[in-house]
C-alpha cells in the first residue's frame, strides 16, 4: 500500500488550500483514512478521518469549522479542504490509512502513512 499526499504549499493567512492523498495498491473499502500534521517541536496532532464505507467524518479540535475531508471511492483519494488558513496551521500534513480502531484520532490506529505534505502560512 503507498499513500501519495500533496497539495501543499505556501499561502497567506485567510487563504485556502486542498490537499489529496492518493492511495494505491491493496487498498481496502473498509478502510478509514486520516490525516495528521506535526509542526517543528510538537507533538503529532489529529485533524480529520473519513471512512471509506459511509463516508463518517471525524475532526480534531484544530479542525473544526474551517476544514473539511472528503474522499472520492472512485480514485481512491482522500481530499482536505483548508479554509481561512492561519500561521499556527504550519506543519506537515500526513496522511494515513487503516481501519481506524481502536481510536481514530490515534496514530496507533493506522497502519500505512505516507510521506506528508508541508504546509506554511505566512501572516
Amino acid at each position: 500500500v503507498q499513500l501519495q499526499a500533496s497539495g501543499g504549499g505556501l499561502v497567506q493567512a485567510g487563504e485556502f488550500l486542498r490537499l489529496s492523498c492518493a492511495a494505491s495498491g491493496r487498498t481496502s473499502s473498509s478502510w478509514t483514512t486520516a490525516w495528521f500534521r506535526q509542526a517543528p517541536g510538537k507533538e503529532r496532532e489529529f485533524i480529520a478521518a473519513i471512512r471509506w464505507s459511509g463516508g463518517d467524518a471525524f475532526y480534531g479540535d484544530p479542525a473544526k469549522g474551517r476544514f473539511t475531508i472528503a474522499r472520492d471511492n472512485s480514485e481512491n483519494t482522500m481530499y482536505l479542504q483548508m479554509n481561512w488558513l492561519k500561521p499556527e496551521d504550519t506543519a506537515r500534513y500526513d496522511c494515513a490509512a487503516g481501519y481506524g480502531e481502536p481510536r481514530i484520532a490515534a496514530p496507533q490506529s493506522y497502519a500505512y502513512w505516507g510521506q506528508g505534505t508541508l504546509v506554511t502560512v505566512s501572516s
